[in-house]
């Protein structure tokens, strides 16, 4: 057992599990992708749950990875004591339905007592109460004595989260010796004290919970083992804490240089060095993985850690921006497994330094408020901190919360938490009240003084003109009196004909016309309150506040949409029809004559599907059936089976669209009097937006007339391309397609011919290295395929044959590997060879033990590639 660094233990770990057979992915961000469950990512397994779950199809079934983590929960906790930290690495091997525990047990057991040459007498296994068969392979196959074997229960050796895939595990420990132990005679592998250290968990997943305790197994059973790559480190390297791994040592060192101290000199300084330490280390990490600092969410655990750090440099005497500095450290101890830190190196450092510059604005004005509030605490020997003092602190000073507490414990005082959070409840409600009288105008940074009961009255379900009072009118973020052509505006009207953004369903466009002057309008929306705002430009004269004005909306583009919206009824209802009630709208987008609509369902629809709901829609849209809408109380409307868009909020009375008896659904949208207004219409394209959501585009009315001109054009220019009329087209491309297939294959007949010539001449010129005859050459302008053939010919014609070519092909490098039965029998297979071969140019690859493949990325390394296959042969025969 040597002494091991961090980074060389990441290494060791990765290239010990390629070897065996693992697809070596790089760590996932910390920004979890399509997992909404999860702020940050917090485990190994965690970004590949989408290959566990069978949601998505793996790279490869065996992977390994080294995944960066950040877990929050005992933040309070991180400096107090040396054994607690935020960021971390999680080491791991995984199979998606390939190996399972014998192989695992066996991968870990030779990682652990071979490569790391960890003493068997150190270390302890643990196995779930019932797993016989892990026991076993651990007691007969490993050769682990019964006395370092423990049978632990569900609490500590099942893993599981509810309903869904669970199963046992089996857990490595390493003996720290008695001096570390608690003393109890009874103290053992599962005791709470630190003698005993849990360093690697093995998870064999092969039970299905139905959430009731009922299990059964698996057809395809999966492994997951995680492994802290800095308590791995502290082991190999003797030490009590992660803050004394060399890689994180160092940076403790420099923040102690910086403050011209030493660790272990001054308890209250060990305290912040490790803070600073490990949160330097976590927000790096997650400004580079894209996280920014903001007041919710992920950028909120970022912001409080960098001032966190910030806080207690500031309690060790640094006045100025340092965190900035620590963080080069940071990247250079990591950089060479996540060399995207030091792409990113300037744009961290500047993240950090803003924020470190913006707190320290804040904390000097707060802690001057905050020191003379605990001051008078004392004097009066009141322990208890005002809830309103904190308030105040936070409200007025911009000090967080948090910072407060932990700046009061330190005090030996306590924040009255629940006034605190009932006055940080009032100012909420205060900020909502103010919002909604101010309607939506805020995102405009506009203050309206107007009545903020005034409403737009809609009136352009039944006209598309109107005459209206211009009630405000704002250009420039700031509301004028007059508006001059040339001007961008945005303009309140006390009615409209303007249908507003609503419902998927686009507004309309128009224009505001005045005795001296017109507004184009390209955009209507309605805010909160009732009031709806057009936006436009005023293209002619002058338009000014108080105005009686004209209100006309664009007729056609109205009638476009009218026909797109209502044909998304139709489309609704013959969905359900044809794929079942489980069909529910999540969502669209309704524009002149097309449209998307998503819409909940599990598989793609089959070629007939979408055959029959076009067929359905279409035959609606023939039938010219009579578009009735009326408005009716929500129940009522219920009663008649109306279907409403889920997750909807609708009032008491509703808005209820009826097309025959086809089609009824609960809208406020606009829609045509008769579905024979519709035209025609046509789906263009069906596909997945996210799990168990589908997205249809459609056309109907004109566009349908677009479509046929240009699809009308692409044919004419085809047939024109290939010199024939538009009913011969299509014999003409399938003789074409015959004539290419022929030539093909005469072609490869051609190339296989000239292989098999240039593959003897290959033959005069091998190597003999220990009677195996080792053929390389490169090549450029030459297909893979013909290399593998020239590659399969010598090893047919020499069995001991071991050939691997090169070629430069585009710019692109790419190697071929064939070995003969002899060659194979003796240990030299193609796949690993190339797979050797490539890492030399920077590529990778693999296949199988007689003929492989692989690409490199460094064509200048082709030569030295092709040299070292000599070595590899020679290292194998000996």
């Amino acid at each position: 057992m040597q002494y091991t660094g961090l980074n060389e233990l990441r290494q060791k770990f990765l290239d010990y599990f390629e070897k065996q057979g693992h697809l070596k992915m790089p760590s996932f961000p910390l920004i979890p992708r399509g997992d909404n469950s999860l702020l940050l990512i917090n485990s190994g397994m965690a970004p590949l749950k989408p290959y566990f779950s069978g949601e998505a199809v793996p790279p490869r079934r065996r992977v390994t990875t080294c995944q960066k983590c950040i877990r929050t929960p005992d933040i309070e906790s991180v400096g107090k004591t040396s054994r607690h930290g935020t960021f971390f690495e999680m080491l791991g091997n995984f199979s998606f339905g390939d190996y399972f525990k014998r192989e695992a047990i066996a991968f870990a057991w030779e990682f652990v007592t071979k490569e790391l040459e960890i003493p068997e007498s150190l270390l302890y296994v643990s196995v779930y109460l019932e797993d016989d068969e892990a026991h076993d392979i651990w007691k007969n196959e490993m050769g682990v004595d019964e006395s370092h074997i423990v049978r632990l229960g569900k609490a500590d050796n099942f893993w599981e989260i509810g309903a869904g895939p669970c199963g046992p595990c089996s857990e490595i420990y390493f003996d720290r010796g008695e001096k570390y132990g608690c003393g109890k005679p009874d103290c053992a592998v599962g005791c709470d004290c630190d003698r005993y250290v849990e360093f690697w968990n093995l998870v064999f997943t092969q039970f299905y919970n139905d959430g009731n305790d009922n299990y059964t197994p698996l057809k395809q059973k999966n492994i997951d083992t995680g492994m802290g790559l800095e308590r791995l480190a502290c082991i190999m390297q003797g030490v009590g804490s992660l803050f004394e791994v060399d890689t994180i040592k160092n940076i403790l060192d420099y923040t102690a240089k910086l403050v011209g101290s030493s660790y272990r000199e001054n308890d209250k300084t060990d305290v912040s060095l490790r803070i600073i330490t490990d949160h330097i280390r976590s927000t790096t990490m997650m400004i580079c993985d894209g996280v920014m600092p903001s007041n919710e969410g992920r950028g909120y655990v970022l912001r409080r850690l960098l001032r966190r750090a910030a806080r207690h440099g500031k309690l060790l005497g640094i006045e100025d921006a340092f965190l900035c500095k620590i963080c080069d450290v940071v990247i250079d101890e990591s950089k060479s497994a996540y060399p995207e830190l030091e792409d990113k190196r300037d744009f961290i450092k500047k993240v950090i330094q803003i924020e470190e510059e913006s707190f320290s604005r804040t904390v000097d004005s707060g802690m001057t408020m905050l020191n003379r509030i605990i001051e008078k605490h004392r004097e009066t020997g009141s322990l208890v901190f005002s809830g309103d003092d904190a308030f105040k602190l936070n409200d007025t000073y911009g000090f967080p919360v948090d910072l407060t507490t932990e700046i009061l414990e330190e005090h030996g005082l306590t924040l009255d938490r629940a006034r605190f959070d009932e006055l940080m409840g009032q100012q909420k409600e205060r900020a909502r009240k103010a919002q909604a009288a101010l309607g939506d105008f805020g995102w405009e940074s506009v203050e309206l003084d107007l009545d903020k009961n005034i409403k737009t009255e809609f009136v352009g379900y039944d006209t598309l003109e109107c005459e209206a009072n211009i009630l405000a009118i704002i250009s420039g973020n700031e509301v004028v009196s007059v508006a001059i052509k040339g001007d961008s505006v945005s303009v309140l009207l006390d009615r409209t004909a303007m249908y507003a953004e609503s419902g998927g369903q686009l507004a309309d466009t128009g224009s505001i016309e005045t005795t001296d002057g017109i507004i184009e309008i390209s955009d209507v929306k309605k805010l909160k309150d009732g009031k709806i705002l057009h936006f436009g430009s005023v293209i002619s004269g002058s338009v000014a506040c108080d105005s009686k004005a004209a209100v006309k909306v664009d007729e056609k583009r109205r009638s476009a949409v009218r026909r797109a919206h209502s044909s998304t009824h139709l489309l609704h209802k013959a969905l359900r029809n044809v794929l079942g009630t489980h069909v529910e709208q999540a969502g669209s987008l309704v524009g002149p004559d097309s449209f998307r609509f998503d819409f909940t369902h599990f598989a793609a629809l089959t070629d007939e599907e979408l055959s029959e709901v076009e067929r359905q829609v279409n035959e609606k849209i023939l039938a010219g059936m009579n578009v009735n809408i009326s408005e009716m109380p929500v129940d009522e409307a219920r009663k008649l089976g109306a279907m409403a868009l889920f997750g909807e909020k609708y009032g008491e009375t509703v808005r209820v669209v009826r097309m025959g008896d086809f089609s009824i659904e609960l809208c406020g949208g606009t829609h045509l009097d008769n579905t024979a207004k519709a035209g025609l219409f046509k789906i263009i394209s069906e596909a997945s937006i996210a799990a168990g959501v589908r997205r249809i585009e459609a056309v109907c009315g004109f566009e349908i007339l677009n479509k046929i001109e240009r699809d009308i054009k692409l044919i004419m220019e085809a047939a024109e391309a290939v010199k024939t009329s538009p009913k011969d087209l299509l014999p003409k491309i399938n003789s074409a397609l015959s004539e290419i297939k022929a030539l093909k294959q005469e072609n490869a007949k051609l190339k296989e011919h000239e292989a098999k010539s240039r593959a003897a001449g290959l033959l005069g010129s091998a190597a003999d290295i220990g009677g195996i005859k080792v053929v390389t050459s490169g090549y450029r302008d030459t297909e893979p395929d013909t290399l593998r053939a020239m590659g399969e010919e010598l090893c047919r014609i020499e069995q001991n044959a071991v050939v691997v070519f090169s070629a430069e092909n585009d710019g692109k490098l790419v190697f071929t590997a064939n070995c003969g039965k002899n060659a194979i029998s003796r240990g030299i297979k193609a796949g690993d060879l190339v797979r050797e071969v490539s890492k030399i140019a920077g590529g990778g690859g693999g296949g199988r033990p007689d003929s492989a493949m692989a690409g490199g990325k460094d064509i200048s390394k082709a030569g030295a590639a092709l040299g070292f296959v000599y070595e590899y042969v020679k290292n194998i025969t000996g």
